[in-house]
């Protein structure tokens, strides 16, 4: 963190035909929010200024063209590019696309060199980013590559965690990426992620069955009981509290998703139709597994509602305090990992006086 022990939060815009940059606007207009930490958007204050006129916000926005320039009391936007972008709201262009990247690229950069802590991501469309230098399905993907670590997809809202075996993958694959090596990977990633970026010393964590109804012994699919079972058996008898595979369609029906900290989907739809289901506009899309922490919100470019005034800025508001808070949460693992003796000397000379 920065000399006046602020987090810095670097935002990069997403889509700027779509909600993004409303949705960044209204959760900072409110100049408390500045009490907490100090946000750093990567566009160009030229185009944010477009944005706070159309939407009719206050909001202090300071230009830098210096990660050291940063202000602590106002919003910084640290110019990305120069010219000037024309916006034309609800519609999909590939030269949008590339500021997008532009935003993108930079707050990863800043990332990595630490001169911000944490990254929120605005929505992209996945289509109008692709080009020679950016041949990547999404957010995670590319941050995998440029971090350190492996990436792990993880839909987060209060106690429900939700994370999957794969993520883009199309249906007619998904089966064959499904490896034991995969399996266990993501269940790795996603329980060193419950203790260090959620503080639970012993999480439990939930599996679901690659086929309905876990295959019905053979009947539909032979996956869960020749791969999944044998692979979770292993790490349950290795200490690693995983239990499953469950059947996804009665399973958070039934709420039995209450009882446990994390659960991993096999595949994308598999897990967020019922996260999405449960906490649309308020969950959280946490890129889990990297040394670096990104948080977005979880919904996209919504363009058939951009530049309308109506979008709701909850999820992410969600983002950027999530994101916060598991760098903090992060901050005191390392602390406790690190002076384990000298923390419970100090906790025991607490409570003694």
């Amino acid at each position: 963190m920065n000399k006046q022990n602020k987090i810095v939060v670097g935002i990069s815009i997403g889509d700027l035909n779509g909600i993004g940059s409303e949705v960044v606007l209204k959760t900072l207009q409110d100049p408390r929010i500045l009490d907490f930490f100090t946000p750093v958007i990567f566009a160009s204050l030229e185009t944010m200024n477009f944005f706070k006129n159309h939407y009719h916000l206050e909001c202090n926005l300071f230009g830098i063209d210096k990660l050291e320039s940063i202000n602590h009391k106002k919003i910084n936007v640290f110019n990305t590019w120069e010219e000037s972008v024309t916006i034309n709201f609800g519609s999909e262009n590939s030269k949008i696309g590339s500021y997008a990247i532009k935003s993108l690229s930079a707050s990863v950069a800043a990332l990595k060199s630490n001169k911000i802590d944490v990254l929120v991501t605005a929505p992209i469309n996945k289509s109008n980013i692709q080009s020679e230098d950016f041949n990547y399905p999404g957010h995670t993907d590319f941050l995998n590559r440029e971090l350190e670590g492996e990436s792990l997809m993880l839909m987060i809202k209060d106690s429900l965690r939700v994370g999957l075996l794969t993520d883009h993958v199309a249906v007619k694959d998904v089966s064959k990426r499904i490896t034991k090596e995969l399996i266990e990977k993501k269940i790795r990633t996603i329980k060193d992620s419950l203790i260090k970026d959620f503080g639970i010393r012993k999480p439990k964590i939930a599996v679901l069955g690659i086929n309905p109804h876990n295959g019905d012994h053979g009947v539909i699919g032979s996956e869960d009981d020749t791969l999944l079972r044998p692979v979770l058996q292993n790490l349950f008898n290795e200490g690693t509290l995983v239990y499953g595979p469950y059947a996804a369609d009665s399973f958070f029906g039934s709420g039995k998703y209450e009882s446990f900290d994390a659960i991993i989907a096999s595949y994308h739809d598999q897990g967020l139709v019922p996260f999405k289901t449960l906490s649309f506009g308020s969950g959280v899309n946490y890129t889990a597994g990297l040394n670096k922490i990104r948080t977005s919100p979880d919904h996209g470019t919504a363009f058939d509602i951009a530049g309308k005034n109506i979008a709701d800025n909850t999820s992410f508001k969600a983002a950027l305090f999530n994101a916060i808070e598991i760098f903090k949460k992060r901050e005191e693992y390392q602390l406790l990992s690190e002076n384990p003796l000298e923390i419970s000397t100090q906790k025991r000379i607490f409570h003694k006086n």
